[in-house]
């Protein structure tokens, strides 16, 4: 196996622990009633198709650009521990990529802190997401999107991977401490340009 081989094996490794784990959160927490198991069935077609996705292409950047609701997005983010609010916007992006890399924001939260608030809006002609955590807020003097820095046991891959995904759709992904944790904010056009 080649380093680019293994690359991509440690990505796909690590990104099939996001939606498991959510599904976990989501059948520990259940009380069972049918809104739940809704949510979790949902939850698993959702991770599923996504899962299917990231093994079955070669590029783990590709896109594939659709016209989707945000709130479409985000509601697929839900679990314990995760409060969800937007405006009513409509984007051109990836679904199944743009998902990944607020899963994996998602999932950092999580792991530094024990409630992640997730905001999505429109800004003029971009879509803005902040992924705020309660969090000890970001270590200084190192940089927390390098390919494969680690915090907490994790494998490096996540805030690396959820900066390419925003910079594939032409935007961006920042992180910022905060007096109550660390905020991520991610933006994308809400329509590619012509030279995407």
């Amino acid at each position: 196996m080649n380093d680019v081989e293994r690359e991509r094996l440690g990505i796909l490794a690590h990104e099939l622990v996001s939606p498991v784990a959510a599904l976990q959160a989501l059948v520990a927490a259940s009380a069972c009633s049918s809104a739940d198991l809704a949510q979790v069935v949902d939850l698993a077609a959702a991770a599923g198709c996504d899962i299917e996705r990231l093994l079955s292409d070669p590029d783990v950047l590709s896109l594939r650009l659709a016209e989707v609701e945000l709130g479409a997005l985000l509601e697929s983010l839900a679990r314990p521990g995760v409060t969800i609010s937007f405006e009513p916007v409509r984007v051109a992006c990836d679904p199944t990529r743009f998902r990944q890399a607020l899963a994996n924001l998602v999932a950092n939260g999580l792991r530094h802190g024990t409630v992640v608030a997730v905001v999505g809006r429109r800004d003029a002609d971009r879509l803005t997401v902040d992924v705020a955590d309660n969090g000890p807020g970001l270590p200084t003097g190192i940089d927390v999107f390098a390919r494969g820095v680690s915090g907490a046991g994790s494998s490096g891959y996540g805030l690396w991977l959820a900066r390419a995904i925003a910079q594939a759709h032409g935007g961006q992904l920042t992180a910022e401490s905060t007096a109550a944790g660390a905020t991520f904010t991610l933006w994308v056009p809400l329509r590619p340009s012509a030279s995407d």
